[in-house]
């Protein structure tokens, strides 16, 4: 491995089908008032919700509810829970649903008692928190896997007004307190959340794998292990939402993928999620089928410019085997394989869909923030090219 690094994650996971049973003890240290946020009211539905209220008053604590957090938390949305949480002196904010929910708890938790613009300060100019600023801690009940915002610091925000979706990731201090992970709480989820989830993760992987060809790096070989098992356990998923091993291991596969291991050391490229949030800024398309959508076009623009480790990807990931044929020929067939499980799990293969049309592309092309961590660093052009090949 080349890179310097400091690895730290603070965040405690209790995971399996009775992981419910610790919120109580979980939450116990984190004070009286509680704020309880979660999205549209799906977990009123499946039980989750009588599980936590359950588990908050055994401990003793008070409740205030903070519902309506939507798949794209909006900046609008952000205020709302600053001034909840102000005007409650909130001790502790407790997630309960997929990324957007934990995302949005961890945003609440850093802007609530800071007296500036939090969309400048934090997403914009992505500064940290100073370092005696008053945070609230935050703890995690996971619905949806995917995202693994349950054990990093991440958070993503959406203005409305200047079509604009922000992330900003933050250090041990924003992380979790703890996630509770229980693999059933994520069988009531729609089949295409629970696909969009499978690729989100599996994105994550793929964003910090594609980035230096030339460094034998410990987390690749963690990464290249943890996209053979999503591809595995997604295949019997679609089959079978219900099989508790299957989604058991999308749940902590999804976890390992952006709780910021496999990423230490290395380059890393995040291209992908930078064009998907530019398409969701537009058209508030789910995250995870933005990220499918333009896979196929990006990583064939890519191909040439990484192409040792494209055909690793083809060889290692998917098993193709490599005798008679050229490192271009590998690599492409790499680039299929990923296409065409695309499509056999039921994940997006084009953005026409998701509601991009020819015509907004260049306003997408404008929003899409550029980074400089993969092997090739695009400009607007090239951007505007991939998005007209993804429909």
């Amino acid at each position: 491995m080349k890179g310097n690094f400091i690895y730290s994650n603070p965040t405690k996971i209790y995971f399996g089908d009775e992981a419910q049973k610790h919120i109580q003890d979980a939450v116990k240290p984190f004070g009286n008032k509680v704020m309880l946020v979660y999205g549209g009211g799906s977990i009123k539905r499946n039980g989750i919700y009588e599980d936590v209220i359950s588990a908050l008053n055994k401990a003793g604590k008070e409740i205030i509810e903070l519902s309506g957090i939507m798949p794209n938390p909006t900046l609008e949305k952000l205020e709302e829970g600053r001034k909840i949480a102000r005007e409650n002196s909130i001790d502790f904010i407790l997630a309960v649903g997929g990324g957007s929910v934990i995302d949005y708890a961890k945003s609440v938790s850093v802007s609530a008692w800071y007296e500036g613009d939090a969309w400048d300060n934090f997403w914009v100019k992505q500064n940290e928190p100073a370092p005696d600023a008053r945070l609230i801690p935050v703890g995690a009940v996971l619905t949806m896997a995917g995202t693994g915002s349950e054990m990093n610091g991440g958070t993503v925000i959406t203005n409305t007004e200047t079509k604009m979706k922000l992330t900003k990731v933050f250090g041990d201090r924003v992380m979790p307190k703890f996630a509770i992970m229980n693999p059933r709480y994520t069988f009531s989820l729609p089949k295409y959340q629970m696909v969009a989830g499978i690729y989100d993760s599996f994105s994550h992987i793929m964003e910090q794998y594609f980035s230096d060809p030339d460094d034998d790096s410990t987390s690749d070989y963690i990464s290249e292990g943890l996209m053979r098992s999503v591809i595995a356990s997604s295949r019997v998923a679609i089959k079978n939402p219900e099989d508790y091993e299957a989604r058991s291991n999308l749940m902590w596969a999804s976890t390992w993928a952006l709780n910021t291991l496999i990423g230490r050391g290395k380059r890393q490229d995040w291209m992908p999620h930078m064009i998907g949030k530019a398409i969701t800024a537009h058209t508030d398309a789910t995250h995870g089928m933005t990220l499918s959508g333009i896979a196929g076009a990006y990583y064939r623009y890519m191909l040439p410019y990484g192409l040792k480790r494209f055909a690793r990807f083809a060889r290692v990931v998917w098993e193709i085997p490599s005798e008679g044929k050229t490192e271009e020929e590998l690599a492409m067939e790499g680039i299929c394989a990923l296409e065409s499980w695309i499509k056999e799990i039921g994940a997006v293969s084009e953005i026409t869909s998701l509601g991009v049309r020819e015509d907004i592309i260049p306003a997408i092309a404008n929003s899409t923030i550029i980074n400089q961590g993969g092997f090739k660093q695009l400009d607007r052009a090239e951007i505007i090219e991939i998005l007209k090949s993804s429909l």
